[in-house]
């Protein structure tokens, strides 16, 4: 209220009996122009605090997002985004194009890149707990060597990812039989890191091959509980983004573009019928994937009489003291008798060869990298990796369909020859 004097000079007339009347009257008008200046900058300020909590959500959702991938690190690697042409190397073809008509490089055993010595030292009080601790060294589990950020940027598009539950059979994690790969890096957090690599390279596509990992510890089991844990990360709000919902079909390109699709090399035997129903993916039954088989012909979808071609010799069991050249030629001739069946037969069914393989048997064994990439004057032409770079150059403009690497960057110009076709 205005002083007094303030009164006397706006209305002399109010001195007297009036005075109550005029002075309630003023009041009011001025209480009224109050809270109508009130009501304008509780207004304003409304408008102006929406972009402030909008900043203030994005922040937070950045924060979180970083964190996650802070998680993920030990098995997707720290991440960084790259516009290079490897990285966008699905961008020159066009949308109709069939997946089953592309060539897909791709990654076994993804997850082991980090798995030294260290990393099983650093691990052992933790698989001990359990008795799960690896009986063998580390390089016999270790099957790459750079982490998947970098392969995906290296043009990489499969991925081949073994998961189980952690030694409190409570989260799921990656393993490579006995070898723990992270106690940290869950299933989930890595899937994030997918995520955001398709944000930022929404041309492109990806293929997860998930698999349960059997052997990790003494009391493991594919249970009820793992498989509910995998039905409900794959099938989660943020999953059902990302993931086709399609199931036991290859589209095209524009369809998959941003977006993953599952390859199903798991069960869900152990939950009701219902949850394979609604889980999507192409699901290879492992029981029809024959084991150590370098000619599979798997039916994953019976109505429409859909097969896949699958070359997986992955075992070389040859006498004791056999060279790892020996070994080595074995491999190579499994895999490039798949790749020209590739070439030259079913063209619209899918094709799926692993270039991978390891020896341990022998003695000395032979380590995925032996088998890769050789180990110098006991191998002149190499490992597996080197060789086929020689005989894909002889399949320019054949379609070969996905093929999985170990030690992929080995030799240099292996994705790059491999993309060219």
């Amino acid at each position: 209220m205005l002083p007094y004097s303030v009164h006397e000079q706006l209305f002399p007339l109010e001195i007297g009996s009036n005075f109550k009347t005029i002075r309630f009257f003023y009041c009011t008008i001025y209480t009224m122009l109050v809270l109508t200046v009130l009501s304008l900058a509780c207004l304003s300020l409304g408008v102006l605090s929406a972009p402030l909590v909008e900043r203030v959500s994005s922040s937070l959702n950045q924060f979180a997002l970083q964190k996650v991938l802070s998680d993920a690190s030990p098995i997707f690697g720290p991440y960084s985004k790259n516009t290079t042409d490897t990285a966008e190397w699905m961008k020159k073809y066009p949308d109709s194009t069939l997946l089953v008509h592309m060539n897909l490089p791709g990654t076994h055993e993804t997850a082991t890149w980090n798995y030294s010595l260290a990393t099983q030292q650093s691990l052992s009080g933790i698989t001990a707990l359990d008795g799960g601790e690896p009986v063998y060294a580390p390089e016999v589990f270790r099957c790459q060597d750079l982490p998947i950020i970098a392969m995906l940027n290296a043009g990489i598009r499969v991925f081949d990812m073994r998961f189980a539950f952690d030694i409190t059979n409570t989260t799921l994690v990656f393993w490579h039989s006995q070898a723990l790969q992270s106690q940290t890096a869950t299933v989930e957090d890595v899937l994030f890191g997918f995520y955001h690599w398709l944000d930022d390279h929404p041309c492109e596509t990806i293929l997860l091959s998930f698999q349960y990992e059997g052997s990790t510890t003494a009391y493991a089991s594919n249970n009820a509980d793992v498989q509910l844990a995998i039905f409900n990360t794959l099938t989660s709000p943020v999953a059902k983004k990302y993931f086709l919902q399609t199931q036991n079909e290859f589209g095209t390109l524009g369809q998959a573009r941003g977006k993953i699709t599952l390859l199903r090399r798991f069960n869900l035997d152990q939950l009701p019928a219902s949850y394979s129903a609604a889980i999507p993916g192409i699901y290879f039954s492992p029981s029809l994937w024959s084991d150590n088989d370098p000619d599979i012909s798997l039916t994953y979808n019976t109505a429409q009489n859909l097969t896949a071609y699958i070359e997986d010799f992955y075992e070389v069991d040859l006498p004791s003291g056999t060279p790892a050249s020996v070994a080595i030629d074995a491999k190579y001739n499994a895999t490039t008798a798949h790749l020209t069946k590739a070439a030259t037969q079913y063209p619209d069914s899918l094709f799926w060869s692993f270039a991978s393989a390891e020896g341990v048997s022998n003695v000395p064994p032979e380590t995925p990298e032996i088998m890769a990439v050789g180990n110098g004057t006991l191998t002149p032409n190499g490992g597996v990796n080197q060789r086929l770079v020689r005989f894909l150059e002889g399949l320019k403009g054949k379609r070969v369909g996905i093929v999985m690497f170990d030690y992929f960057e080995i030799p240099g110009n292996l994705v790059e020859v491999f993309l060219g076709l």
